[in-house]
């Protein structure tokens, strides 16, 4: 039964859009300011948004190729590197490839902007 529930989640998440690390679906929100944190990064509908636990953050600078798919050198649905949360509203993901998105949190928000189809 554990199993379904960690898949079921694991599932919600990609429909639902959400960059995701962890068996839950989620980010530790609990690490501390400037430690980097495993964080895989969804890209399948370009660069926009993260939960990192129960917060919401949008991309500074939104990414994509024109049509709604991650830009040329992203891994497809998701990209494996490092988020860092900068403060309480602002977190940076980096990973391997030299890639750095910037992310400030959406104050009040309780889901995801839009849900990726």
């Amino acid at each position: 039964m554990r199993q379904v529930i960690v898949v079921f989640v694991m599932a919600a998440g990609v429909l639902t859009g959400c960059a995701t690390s962890g068996e839950d679906g989620t980010a530790d929100r609990s690490a501390s300011h400037g430690q980097e944190i495993p964080f895989d990064l969804y890209t399948h509908c370009g660069i926009d948004e993260a939960r990192i636990g129960s917060t919401y953050f949008e991309a500074e600078v939104p990414l994509s190729d024109g049509s709604g798919n991650p830009p040329d050198g992203w891994d497809n649905p998701t990209q494996r590197g490092t988020m860092t949360l900068k403060s309480e509203t602002e977190a940076v993901f980096t990973d391997g490839a030299g890639h750095e998105v910037y992310f400030r949190a959406r104050t009040g928000a309780s889901t995801f902007k839009h849900v990726c189809a």
